[in-house]
């Protein structure tokens, strides 16, 4: 498979919100985020979700309606010349203690056994310290924080914790570009 780049949905593609994003018109991209993906599609780059989605358990919102979400979202993706290849979601509580929400590595590693990536040379793009820890505990050669979403709060919390990306973009678009220069 091509070179993989996971992202961070909420913060990253779309705006994130403390209510979290139930239905489709809550959902709203950010700035440059469709372009991003475009530009990682037009380099021969795959793009893979990977994404807490926890008001599946919290009972705010029925899978369906999550399902929907992300068809909507893959839609307008590829109508805007991009392609996301596949979506994983950990839909489980904090108290939960599962083994696919971030910061652990698990939804990582489902995409690995479905794709056969090879995570030395995947790269994973989010805007909290629970991405950047992910990427970093599912072994990605690289790890990008973008300061849309939660990124600024991050950058405070990997320090304190001296866990670090390898690049900081402003934004999804920004990071793509270092990517593709990598």
């Amino acid at each position: 498979m091509k070179k993989v780049v996971f992202l961070d949905r909420d913060g990253v593609i779309n705006r994130d919100s403390p209510n979290y994003i139930k239905n489709w018109s809550e959902f709203e991209f950010l700035p440059g985020s469709l372009a991003a993906i475009k530009l990682l599609t037009l380099n021969g780059f795959t793009s893979v979700v990977i994404t807490n989605q926890s008001l599946i358990n919290r009972r705010m919102a029925p899978r369906k309606d999550l399902e929907y979400i992300h068809a909507m979202m893959k839609k307008n993706v590829s109508s805007g010349g991009g392609e996301i290849k596949d979506i994983f979601f950990c839909p489980h509580t904090p108290e939960e203690e599962c083994d696919c929400r971030k910061p652990k590595p698990g939804l990582i590693f489902k995409a690995q056994a479905t794709y056969h990536i090879d995570l030395a040379d995947a790269c994973m793009v989010g805007d909290s310290a629970k991405d950047i820890e992910c990427g970093r505990n599912a072994g990605c050669g690289h790890v990008v924080l973008v300061r849309t979403g939660n990124g600024i709060y991050a950058e405070k919390i990997l320090a304190e914790k001296k866990v670090f990306p390898d690049h900081i973009a402003e934004n999804l678009y920004a990071a793509v570009r270092w990517i593709v220069d990598v």
